[in-house]
């Protein structure tokens, strides 16, 4: 239930801050006092869509708080998915508007998506607007009405989970579909194109090999003549004429200074240095050696290389490729598809198993569905028949319809409400009923949504449009049961709905004479002023004995 509500510069209310009891909570006050205002503030914790119009002229923002009392155990669950706190279900909504417009909202103090205030508030609030007669058009409404009489809530929620699995296995289906067409529909080009990668047996590093292959094939007259200077320089002759090599140099060299290192120990030092370079040298001299020996002046091997990397360069170039692994890749990537089209045709075989399973699921549920529905229309038209005969339509016949429609996540069926006043010829209850009808029907109807879906608050603003007397009268009676099951608001400007219950808040406008601005307020009377109020609604501006006595009467 709600138990109460703040407003901070919306619209007309500058502040506002209003405790609420449990049962009928009647509301009334002139027109155009704000009592609209005051709903669309409410509006705004479940989720409606904010605008700048809504910050009061001169504010920063608006701010709409609502406490609420809850035990639906699905309004904590959405509210764990979501990071907010449970509170044992203490609720406080909160929702801030700026003046650009935007929005934030949250729950005990936690940001939450404005969707998570609409998820929450459909299960703690109903708010039946005047314009919501028209919801007796809507096919949608209808078969939720039919479904809530007949306790259809899991077979529904059953039915829409199968709807949402059949659906995902045929998109994956198609997906897989696609991908098959376009494989066999790209099937010679992309066999070309394998081919032609298959048959260049590439491997990773390749290339860099092959370039420094390649400049050495091309500079190899240069290389040789350099290795060859370096090994001549290692055998150079000495000055008398006689074949010397640098080895035997720095052996010679070494043994004079070991016998000298009798005498001089820093000459043997420098024989051990001088064996070390020998050592070293003579490695290097190995490795130049060996190198000469491999380098290759082979023209015909240099077009052979040559040849290769304009293959390897002419399929980078050509696929759009940085380096041999991603033309690897693409490789591969085209056997799969050319060559595992058949596990692609098994998966496919697998989803259409799959899918027709599914769908015997959901036609076995929607089934279900229509055998509860057709069953429990009857006692449902009878009730709704019932209670709008008690409201002075003592002819009224009220039909239900459970026709065929095209298979959804609520089934086959869709259901038409057809209505006479006269007992005769019921035809579309949106094509023949007054305004006073939609009315009468639209509250039976709320009443029997308020049996049956557990609804903790209901709003009724201006249901009672249209009809007057004894009518309203029984109306009010009606609304008033309903105040002994749940919290009921009843926006009103009928006195004989007005009388009923015993809460009663005033909404008034004035102009505040530090700002001239019009502001509204809303008050709960007392006894005496409730009499006021009523006696008011009865006789208009000017108050008279009789209206009084009037009001006291209708008090009770």
């Amino acid at each position: 239930m709600l138990a109460r509500l703040q407003v901070r510069n919306y619209v007309l209310i500058d502040s506002l801050e209003i405790d609420f009891p449990e049962g009928l909570i009647i509301i009334t006050g002139q027109t155009g006092a704000g009592k609209s205002i005051l709903l669309g503030a409410l509006s705004l914790v479940t989720g409606a869509k904010a605008d700048a119009s809504m910050v009061s002229d001169g504010a920063d923002n608006c701010v709409v708080e609502a406490e609420f009392d809850a035990v639906d155990e699905s309004i904590r669950n959405i509210l764990e998915e979501n990071e907010a706190e449970w509170d044992e279900g203490h609720l406080i909504i909160r929702r801030v508007v700026n003046r650009s417009g935007r929005s934030r909202a949250f729950v005990n103090d936690s940001p939450v998506p404005v969707t998570v205030l609409q998820d929450i508030a459909s299960r703690l609030i109903d708010i039946h607007s005047q314009h919501q007669t028209l919801l007796l058009s809507d096919k949608q409404f209808q078969l939720d009405i039919l479904d809530h009489y007949a306790g259809n809530g899991r077979l529904r929620t059953e039915c829409s989970a199968a709807w949402k699995e059949l659906a995902a296995l045929k998109a994956e289906l198609a997906r897989l579909e696609s991908q098959i067409a376009r494989i066999a529909s790209d099937r010679d080009y992309n066999e070309a194109q394998f081919r032609q990668l298959e048959a260049a047996a590439l491997r990773e590093g390749e290339l860099a090999e092959l370039e420094e292959e390649q400049k050495q094939l091309a500079n190899a007259e240069e290389i040789k003549s350099g290795l060859c200077a370096v090994e001549e320089l290692f055998t150079a002759a000495s000055s008398s004429g006689e074949a010397m090599s640098l080895d035997a140099s720095l052996k010679e060299s070494m043994k004079v200074l070991s016998k000298l290192g009798r005498y001089v120990p820093a000459a043997s030092e420098l024989a051990d240095r001088i064996e070390s370079c020998r050592l070293e040298l003579d490695d290097i001299l190995s490795e130049v050696s060996d190198i000469n020996s491999r380098t290759d002046m082979s023209e015909s091997r240099l077009e052979e290389v040559e040849a290769r990397m304009s293959v390897i360069y002419g399929l980078l170039k050509k696929h759009g490729c940085a380096d041999e692994s991603e033309l690897i890749a693409l490789r591969d990537r085209l056997s799969d598809e050319l060559f595992d089209s058949t596990r692609l045709e098994e998966q496919a075989e697998d989803l259409r198993s799959q899918i027709r399973k599914a769908s015997d699921v959901l036609n076995g549920l929607a089934d279900s569905l229509h055998k509860a529905r057709a069953a429990a229309a009857p006692a449902f038209a009878s009730s709704i028949a019932e209670s709008i005969r008690n409201m002075e339509l003592q002819y009224a016949v009220f039909e239900t319809e459970v026709l065929d429609a095209p298979l959804s996540a609520l089934g086959r069926d869709t259901v038409q409400f057809r209505f006479s006043a006269t007992g005769k010829n019921p035809v579309d209850v949106a094509k023949c009923a007054s305004g006073g009808e939609m009315s009468r029907i639209m509250l039976s109807l709320k009443a029997m949504m308020a049996r049956y879906t557990s609804m903790p608050t209901m709003i009724f603003d201006e249901i009672d449009t249209g009809v007057s007397g004894s009518v309203a009268d029984k109306m009010g009676t009606m609304i008033c049961g309903m105040g002994e099951h749940m919290q009921v608001f009843a926006i009103t400007h009928l006195p004989q709905v007005a009388a009923k219950g015993n809460a009663h808040y005033l909404v008034s406008k004035d102009i505040d004479p530090a700002t001239s601005k019009a502001v509204s307020t809303i008050t709960r009377l007392t006894k005496e002023d409730r009499i006021l109020e009523v006696a008011r609604m009865l006789s208009g501006s000017v108050l008279t004995d009789a209206a009084i006595e009037n009001a006291k009467s209708l008090l009770g």
